[in-house]
């Protein structure tokens, strides 16, 4: 018999459940997606009981699509969409609202009001935590979005210094569900995840008291912080019995996923957003470009491994746009095929800057923009434009982490949907100047809560086992010009600034 392990991939667009053999292979897949909610510009929700039913109902197809039960399961692991923000009562397991999206932007005024707060008292702006939590002030993370609904939904605030709210990311509410026994199930959350509220303490791993009280929240709804590979309970319902024992936030998964365990290695995860990672050891390094400071993972209780990254709010989702909203394609792989009907964008650049400009820029105020449009311009060097956006996004990012570092990558391991997008690939190799390497099991997001889950009960002995697991199935080599490179990087970088200070104050 094979020992097979689980992951459920609660993601910003669909949840997915897969099962993994002991090599690292793919044995079921199974996949719904989920609405999104945009109740005002700016403001994007998901429904987290429709999330929960489809959790259930993707675990129940891929067992039963391996003809297997849960006992047949070593164990399951749950990875996220990590900065999303869920409140509900700790009684009956209702939320008092929607989940706040991580693209959402309904706190601009609330971080800006603590950015301000930090420069009136001599502490900073924008980075006025900076040096506790690893994160700038920003919409993105979990901290503000808790103050909104604690401010903003009637009754949220009284309730919850009464111990009666719990607080979660995705992967707290999952768990809390998978373990409920009808009396009250795990309430934690892995140290990636809560280095991801503006509420983690980076040098204790543990809630720090002053980042509490400055964001204005009860410490009664925090989960217990716990490290990303353990057993934290026994699930009940459609996985009765198995082990819950792995959680990281989605791109900490998809690093670990990567097997990046060495200091100087890095992953580029392509999916709704776009997202880079570099291992940087056990000790944190903070930021001089515009990166995020976060906890890479933490195995049981080894040391935790730190990571610098670069956050690109808009990358396949600027896919799903171009083809809901725009209707120019069918279907997200159709995009390839249009693109490459035209040699290359035709001057014209896109800036999906639909929530902000994310690293290395960090402004709110930033909305999109096509820039360089001519009569010259077709549907296909739209479509151009919208792939290369990714790749040109990527590229800042890389400048910036390259300078944080000072190691310069030699070779990127990319992961993710857009993988499968070769006119991307190679074009991201060409920006880059550097190979682009993609891996046999390009699925790396839950592979890496699978192996965090399987490390925590044996599956696999430790990361070396892992390690061997990783096999190469394509790579993309530089061809680009080096002048023509730069130039094309120069127009980019304009069409950027173009993007800043749309959104005015009031």
């Amino acid at each position: 018999m094979n020992t097979y392990v689980a992951a459920i991939d609660q993601g910003t667009t669909s949840s997915r459940c897969i099962i993994f053999t002991e090599a690292g292979d793919i044995a079921a897949l199974a996949q719904k997606e989920h609405r999104q909610i945009f109740p005002r510009p700016g403001w994007v929700e998901h429904d987290a009981e429709e999330i929960w039913e489809n959790v259930q109902q993707v675990v129940g197809e891929a067992l039963a699509s391996l003809s297997i039960t849960p006992a047949d399961l070593a164990a399951v692991g749950v990875t996220n969409q990590r900065e999303t923000t869920l409140l509900w009562r700790k009684a009956d397991g209702r939320p008092v609202h929607n989940a706040i999206v991580w693209q959402d932007t309904r706190t601009d005024r609330l971080v800006k009001a603590l950015a301000d707060e930090g420069t009136s008292a001599g502490e900073g702006g924008q980075d006025r935590f900076r040096a506790r939590c690893g994160l700038p002030l920003a919409t993105y993370f979990s901290g503000p979005k808790l103050r909104w609904l604690l401010d903003n939904v009637e009754g949220a605030r009284a309730a919850a210094e009464r111990g009666e709210l719990l607080f979660g990311t995705m992967e707290t509410w999952l768990i809390w569900k998978l373990t409920h026994d009808g009396q009250t199930g795990c309430h934690v959350t892995d140290v990636t995840n809560a280095s991801r509220t503006m509420l983690m303490n980076l040098a204790t791993l543990e809630w720090d008291d002053a980042l509490i009280a400055a964001m204005g929240v009860p410490r009664a709804v925090l989960p217990q912080i716990r490290s990303s590979s353990e057993v934290y309970g026994t699930a009940t319902g459609v996985l009765a019995g198995v082990k819950v024992a792995g959680a990281l936030g989605d791109q900490q998964a998809a690093l670990f996923g990567q097997t990046c365990f060495a200091v100087g290695e890095a992953k580029q995860t392509y999916g709704t957003g776009g997202f880079l990672l570099l291992n940087t050891g056990e000790t944190p390094v903070q930021s001089k470009n515009g990166l995020l400071t976060t906890v890479g993972y933490r195995i049981g209780a080894a040391p935790a491994v730190y990571a610098l990254e670069g956050s690109v709010a808009v990358a396949g989702a600027l896919v799903q746009w171009f083809r809901d909203n725009i209707g120019l394609v069918q279907s997200a792989p159709d995009i390839e095929a249009l693109a490459s009907s035209v040699e290359d964008n035709g001057g014209c650049y896109f800036v999906p800057a639909f929530s902000g400009l994310f690293a290395p820029y960090w402004r709110s105020d930033a909305r999109g923009v096509i820039a360089g449009l001519t009569g010259y311009i077709t549907k296909a060097h739209l479509a151009r434009a919208v792939l290369e956006a990714t790749a040109w996004q990527t590229r800042e990012v890389l400048e910036a982490m390259n300078a944080d570092s000072g190691v310069a990558l030699t070779s990127l391991k990319a992961d993710g949907g857009m993988t499968a997008n070769g006119l991307l690939m190679q074009f991201q190799a060409d920006v880059l100047g550097v190979p682009v390497v993609r891996p046999r099991v390009t699925e790396t997001t839950c592979l890496g809560a699978a192996y965090a889950a399987g490390l925590a009960v044996g599956v696999w002995p430790d990361t070396g086992s892992l390690k061997a697991n990783w096999q190469k199935s394509a790579e993309w080599t530089p061809a680009m010009d080096p002048t023509r490179r730069a130039r094309d990087y120069r127009q980019w970088k304009k069409a950027v600034q173009m993007t800043m200070g749309w959104v005015e104050e009031g």
